[in-house]
Parts: structure tokens; C-alpha cells; sequence
């Protein structure tokens, strides 16, 4: 909505909130008239229902005053004695248009100033909604807790692991789209339906924060490029507001204003090589060799977990059944050279031995003379102390071909994951020269993201109608990538990141659980996770021993008070 449809939007507010009650405030003491002047009028109904003032705040506030204002109506009603379950209901379901029947015909209105009794129910529901809003303040303006469904920033934050999100730090967003469901993200558990209305929706807001993106930061953002409704279902796209779009989490590894490139698998800043803080665990492409095997046990018993497994299986004995119960397990298969033979291939834990013994399979493990790794650099240092390998070679994809897949997705373009750039990140008032070689790296924020229009006529570039030569960006932008660089989709595939998409700072993980979404059988707590900060300095401490003790601690406390109390009412004058 235009600013210009906000203010006769507020208009129309404001005559319906004085057209449905100027008798009530008239009865309830109040000069009529203030029921059709902005704010005021809320103030004043709020004196009515005898409530602080500063709930008006609330009442301004996205999602949180789809709750308040529903309690300022009932409030409000029963102040002129009308405070029965039908009543209520009429008010609910009329969108707070029974004002006007209580304003113009009910003949039972009377202003109560007196303190009106609330059943228990009423009570808890009020207690209910106020834990609510609670909730949805802190969600939307503090802390939010988010869950890391994907590997690409694996092994600095793991599938499994559970965050607190700071929304302070870079200064949190008031939410643009109004009717949404409080505490949800885009769309309602279980039954899976969209959770927001896409229109109206308030021009874009945020709150002063005290940091700023540092290069490296990990930070987390709505996914610009957002196609999807949920992770891991391939659809059709989709179009959402930007508060509604898909959370993502990746390093920052380019600021605006940065000269960003890709030269055989390093990155360079400005011309220097980008080196990333200690937690960084950047995974990259190895290939290992050895004339005896490369046994994949041997691997499992270095804490090396980034590899693929491949099976000979005998199906001559099994039945169509007993072949569909290994399918969760298995990431392709494919019929062997003889007919009776399965050749599978599965992720670093295998098939279980359970099922093995179940199906009375017979399975060997191909023991293969090269193997495909992804390791961190300490994870190579163990391999390589731990030696028995002929060589280990880092892949880096060296061919060029002029492609559609990484950014900016033009076939004039020959990137790739080890070869990408340079490429200037915008920032906010740089101008730089465009013209038709470089504009489609530039085009979605000229167009998408800063809202111009933008034409090609006869090879010539228009914004906003007139031929452009040059342009300067209205806004910050960054480019995000993830430590799991080859199993990451960010912004080699899509591009910036505008600074109206990022959402906040992850600070903090408070639990952490392995096999998360392999089902509650499978789960196992990563306990030297748990309690653990995120994007600090030096070696990553779990402080939940620390939370134990101080609970303990806590409670021992309040057990000696409580005893001293106790002992003190017992003991008889003296």
C-alpha cells in the first residue's frame, strides 16, 4: 500500500471508530467529538476500560494488535453492560461492528466505572493471550529461535542444531506483512496452509541496531530468491512478502562496497585472500587414493563422516518386500553386471546392521581405490597423520562452460563454485557505469529489489524512462555463502543479499540434536553443543554444565530461605 492509500485507510479507521461509539464516549464521560481524532480517540478507550495508556503501543504494533485490539473490544463492551457470551461472540464475529447496534439501539447501555468481575475462565484466557503477546514481542523483536535443516553451513552449525537469532544487534525489522498468525513463520503446523494474508502490507521499517555485518559474520536472512514453501519439496514458485519469505543462514563473505572473486577455490577480498575465523569449518572437495583400498571403517574411526559407501548386494533370495524396506537408506541404485546383483549406494552410515541381519542379507562393501571426500582442514591434517593413503588431491572444478546455473544466471557467463568473479558488491549511494555487458549482474536490484522500471531500447538502457548510462544504489548488499561450500545453494546461485532481507545474528545454540529429521529414534543430543555461543573467538564451550550448576545452586537457595521462613513463623514468642 502507498502512503497515500495508508492515510485513507487511517481516515476510514478513525470514522468507524467514531461513528460506532460517539454516544458511549458521550455516556462514559468523554467529549464525543475525540472519537474521531486519531489516537486520541484510542487513548481514550482506553481510559474508558480503565487500561494504562501505553497500550497503544501495542495496539500499533504488527500481529500483536490482531491480539490486543479483540481485547479492547470486549473490554470495551462490557463498560456499557454488555458483557454476556453472546455479546462477545457478536462482537468477535462482527469484526467489532456490534459497537454500532450497542452505539444506536441497545437500550441496556450504561457506563459501568465500577471494577467489573471476570470468571476464572476469562482470567485464563486473558492470561493466555497476555503470554502471548509476551512471546510475539520477543519473537519479533529480540530473540527468535530458528532450526538448522540443512548441511551447507556444516561443520560450523550442524543439521540438528537449535539457535537463538538476535533481532537487536543489526536492528530488527518491524514485520510488513499486518495479518499474520503470531509466532509462526509462512505456514501453519500441521495443517500446512499458508499462515499470512499477502496484502495490506507496511512499507519497510527497521529499528536502530548498535552493529553492523562484519565480513564473516554469520548472519540470518529471507532468502531472496524464494521459490519454495518449505524445504526439501520441489514446486512450483512461489511469490511472498519479504517478511515471509524462507529463512536462510550463511557467512558473509563480502560487504558492500567489497571487490569479490573466486580464483581455484579461494576466495579474495579486495584482492587478498579472505581468511575465515577459527569456528570456521569451511568442508572442501578432496579425492583420496590408495592401491589397498580406501576402507570406509578406517574413515568412520577418524571422526571422517562426509563420504559416500557403495554395496554389492544379492537379491537372488530377497523379495520385492525386503528390497523396499532398504530404500530409506539408500541414495541410488542401480541392477549389476549380473542379474541377481544390486550395486547401492548410501550416505557415510551404511544400512543398519539390524536390518542386515533381519533381511539375512548378503551385502559386501566394494572397497573402492579412490573415494570422494568432503573434509575440513583438520579433518586433512588427521588423514594425513593417520597416512596408509598414495595421495590426497583437493578437486577443483578448473573447466569453464557458459552456463545458466550460478549467478547471474546468463548464458554469457562461464562461473563456477572454484571460479566465480570479480564481481562488486553494491552499497548504499555508490554509483557505478552500466551498459549491457554487466547489467544482468545488476538487473534484479535495479528492477526487483529498488523498484525502477527498466527497459532495453534499440541496445540502450532506460530507468524509469530515461537512457542511463550510470546508476547508484539506494541500499547495502552482501554476498552469502555457506562453510559446506559444495553442497550449498547461496549467492553463487542467486545473487546479493539486500540488507531489507536480513533478520538477524545468531548468538547462541541451546540444543542440539544428531538425526534430527531421521526420525525420534534415531536422536542422539550433541551434549558438547548444547549451551554453545556462535561466531565468537577460540574454541566453542558448552556452558550447560554451568546452567545445571546454577540451577542447583538456585534451588538450594530458595530451600534455605524457604527453611528460615518456615522456622522463623514455628519458633514461639519470647
Amino acid at each position: 500500500m502507498s502512503a497515500i492509500e495508508w492515510l485513507y485507510f487511517s481516515l476510514i479507521i478513525n470514522l468507524l471508530i467514531g461513528l460506532s461509539s460517539w454516544k458511549l464516549f458521550k455516556i462514559s464521560g468523554k467529549n464525543a467529538f475525540t472519537s474521531i481524532i486519531p489516537f486520541y480517540n484510542i487513548i481514550n478507550i482506553l481510559d474508558i476500560i480503565k487500561r494504562p495508556r501505553w497500550w497503544i503501543i501495542l495496539v500499533f504494533l504488527p500481529t500483536i494488535n490482531l491480539l490486543m485490539i479483540p481485547v479492547i473490544w470486549i473490554e470495551f463492551i462490557k463498560r456499557f453492560n454488555h458483557s454476556t457470551k453472546k455479546d462477545i461472540c457478536l462482537m468477535l464475529f462482527s469484526l467489532g461492528f456490534y459497537t454500532f447496534y450497542i452505539n444506536y439501539f441497545s437500550k441496556k447501555k450504561v457506563y459501568i466505572d465500577s471494577e467489573i468481575s471476570t470468571s476464572g475462565f476469562e482470567k485464563s484466557i486473558g492470561s493466555f493471550v497476555f503470554a502471548i503477546v509476551v512471546a510475539t514481542i520477543v519473537h519479533n523483536y529480540f530473540i527468535q529461535p530458528f532450526v538448522i535443516p540443512t548441511g551447507s553451513l556444516e561443520k560450523t552449525l550442524r543439521v540438528g542444531d537449535f539457535l537463538f537469532v538476535s533481532k537487536y544487534h543489526y536492528g530488527a525489522r518491524v514485520p510488513q506483512t499486518i495479518i499474520s498468525l503470531p509466532l509462526v513463520h509462512d505456514t501453519i503446523p500441521l495443517i500446512k496452509s499458508r499462515s499470512y494474508l499477502k496484502k495490506p502490507q507496511l512499507p519497510y521499517l527497521r529499528l536502530p541496531g548498535f552493529q553492523k555485518i562484519k565480513q564473516n559474520d554469520l548472519v540470518v536472512f529471507n532468502w531472496p530468491a524464494d521459490t519454495v514453501r518449505k524445504f526439501f519439496v520441489k514446486e512450483k514458485g512461489v511469490i511472498k512478502p519479504i517478511d515471509k519469505k524462507s529463512n536462510y543462514v550463511k557467512r558473509t563473505v563480502g560487504i558492500p562496497g567489497d571487490n569479490f572473486e573466486i580464483k581455484d577455490g579461494i576466495l579474495y577480498i579486495n584482492g587478498k585472500e579472505n581468511i575465515l575465523p577459527y569456528r570456521a569449518k569451511p568442508l572442501l572437495n578432496f579425492k583420496i587414493y590408495s592401491n589397498e583400498g580406501v576402507s570406509s571403517s578406517k574413515l568412520i574411526n577418524l571422526g571422517i563422516n562426509n563420504f559416500y559407501r557403495k554395496y554389492i548386494i544379492d537379491i537372488s533370495n530377497q523379495s520385492t518386500n525386503s528390497i523396499n524396506k532398504l530404500l530409506p537408506y539408500l541414495l541410488s541404485y542401480s541392477q549389476g553386471q549380473e542379474n541377481n546383483k544390486l550395486i547401492v549406494i548410501t550416505d557415510n552410515k551404511g544400512i543398519p546392521i539390524d536390518l542386515v541381519r533381519s533381511l539375512n542379507l548378503n551385502i559386501i562393501e566394494s572397497i573402492e581405490k579412490e573415494k570422494d571426500l568432503k573434509l575440513t582442514y583438520d579433518e586433512l591434517k588427521k588423514v594425513e597423520l593417520e597416512g596408509g593413503y598414495d595421495s590426497i588431491v583437493r578437486l577443483i572444478q578448473n573447466s569453464k562452460s557458459y552456463n545458466t546455473i550460478y549467478f547471474p544466471n546468463n548464458i554469457n557467463f562461464n562461473w563456477n563454485n572454484d571460479n566465480f568473479g570479480p564481481i562488486q558488491i553494491p552499497k548504499e549511494g555508490l554509483s557505478i557505469n552500466i551498459n549491457l555487458d554487466n547489467l544482468p549482474i545488476y538487473k534484479k536490484i535495479i528492477q526487483e529489489y529498488e523498484n525502477n522500471n527498466l527497459e532495453i531500447i534499440n541496445k540502450k538502457i532506460y530507468i524509469n524512462h530515461k537512457e542511463s548510462t550510470s546508476y547508484t544504489f539506494k541500499m547495502d548488499y552482501y554476498w552469502m555463502m555457506g562453510d559446506n561450500r559444495y553442497n550449498s545453494e547461496d549467492s553463487r546461485v542467486w545473487g546479493f543479499v539486500p540488507f531489507d532481507h536480513v533478520l538477524g545474528k545468531p548468538v547462541f545454540i541451546w540444543m542440539s540434536i544428531d538425526g534430527l529429521f531421521e526420525g525420534i529414534g534415531n536422536w542422539k543430543i550433541r551434549w558438547d553443543r548444547v549451551f554453545t555461543t556462535v561466531g565468537l573467538d577460540g574454541k566453542p564451550t558448552s556452558y550447560f554444565p554451568h546452567f545445571i550448576a546454577f540451577i542447583v545452586v538456585w534451588q538450594l537457595y530458595l530451600f534455605i530461605i524457604r527453611r528460615g521462613k518456615n522456622k522463623s513463623t514455628s519458633d514461639p514468642l519470647t
